[in-house]
């Protein structure tokens, strides 16, 4: 039996739609991202799922049982949100019982969950303190263990890392990645963070517009895009996306001409690609800079060293901008004139209509 199931799923506020026909299901424990920028309705979609927020239509199912039509507290679902919602005024241990004495579950119940849950986050020391008292990283711990006392079947996290810093956003990472081995519990979360999403997801949702662009494991979203908008989002630095056509040919593959005269022969099957209308698509690591002289002539306009390799971001002759890969210890500097070798057999391609064509 699927954990979540969201069937055709519809929102508008007023006149302006904020969701079109969402359809999704999840597997039991599986960990899923919603991926998209901002106003891309991930947000709202979690919110209908948590029911505060009601649908105009589809319908939304768990474990087999339909529940948009039920109040957040009967649903079976624990919302973990941005700004934490902590009760200022009460400890930890306070605000981790304040949803399970609603729910009227017995007091040595509630001791023994926060007991487990506590130890489980490594928060035992904390349970006297009220917020105040804790860092951004303790409360956000203490978000997650109220909702881990409430032993859902789903657990939602909306954004849960966005308001920590660099250092503790990875150890807290790191701690979700462990806290999904040890609950019971599908898992959806809420993030405009690539990085979050492929470390931490089974699959990702990515979405844009009010629609789901792809659903697919992190790695195969980033090597087989459905359409430029994916292949933009998902990858930094952004895939670089040229105009292309059609070079001549009789191979199986397609050979691609892009603005500067450059011939590139990738892996993409030539039959069924449109005459016109192309762009190819290239990660950096297809496109390096070439010691030997060969390759396309570009200026170099930015050099990023990132210790293991360096990004060296470029025009070629007729403007295009693109981003190439270097060694760690790359000698070339800003206004350098390089030449850059363009590995075809990895490129994609996509059509007038932005849809992925990709090597086979």
């Amino acid at each position: 039996m699927k954990s979540l199931e969201l069937e055709n799923v519809k929102k508008a506020y007023g006149a302006t739609p904020v969701l079109d026909g969402i359809s999704l299901s999840l597997e039991p424990r599986e960990f899923i991202a919603f991926l998209g920028p901002s106003g891309s309705g991930k947000s709202t979609l979690l919110r209908i799922i948590a029911g505060l927020e009601t649908l105009d239509e589809g319908e939304v199912r768990l474990e087999g049982k339909r529940i948009d039509h039920l109040p957040p507290g009967e649903r079976g679902v624990a919302m973990v949100f941005q700004q934490y919602a902590l009760y200022p005024h009460m400890s930890v241990r306070e605000n981790m019982a304040f949803g399970l004495k609603n729910a009227r579950v017995p007091a040595d119940e509630i001791a023994a969950r926060i007991a487990q849950a506590a130890q489980v986050l490594e928060i035992e020391a904390l349970l006297d303190r009220k917020p105040g008292q804790l860092s951004g990283g303790q409360r956000q711990r203490v978000a997650i263990g109220r909702a881990i006392v409430k032993q859902p079947r789903l657990f939602l996290l909306d954004e849960p890392l966005s308001n920590l810093d660099a250092a503790l956003r990875m150890r807290t990472r790191i701690e979700l990645a462990q806290l999904r081995q040890r609950v019971d519990a599908a898992i959806i979360m809420v993030t405009h963070d690539q990085a979050e999403a492929m470390t931490l997801a089974d699959r990702m949702v990515v979405m844009n517009e009010r629609r789901i662009q792809q659903i697919g494991a992190p790695m195969d979203v980033y090597a087989r895009p459905a359409n430029t908008f994916v292949a933009r989002f998902v990858g930094s630095p952004a895939m670089t996306l040229a105009g292309a056509e059609l070079a001549e040919g009789y191979g199986a593959f397609a050979r691609l001409r892009l603005g500067d005269g450059t011939i590139v022969s990738t892996r993409v099957p030539r039959a069924g690609l449109p005459a016109s209308g192309l762009q190819i698509g290239l990660r950096p690591e297809m496109v390096k800079v070439a010691g030997d002289g060969t390759g396309a002539a570009a200026n170099v306009e930015l050099v990023e060293r990132l210790g293991e390799r360096t990004l060296v971001y470029a025009a070629l002759a007729d403007g295009q901008k693109i981003v190439a890969e270097d060694e760690g210890a790359s000698r070339v500097r800003l206004g350098d004139k390089v030449h850059l070798r363009i590995l075809g057999e990895a490129a994609h391609v996509f059509g007038p209509d932005g849809a992925g064509f990709h090597a086979t």
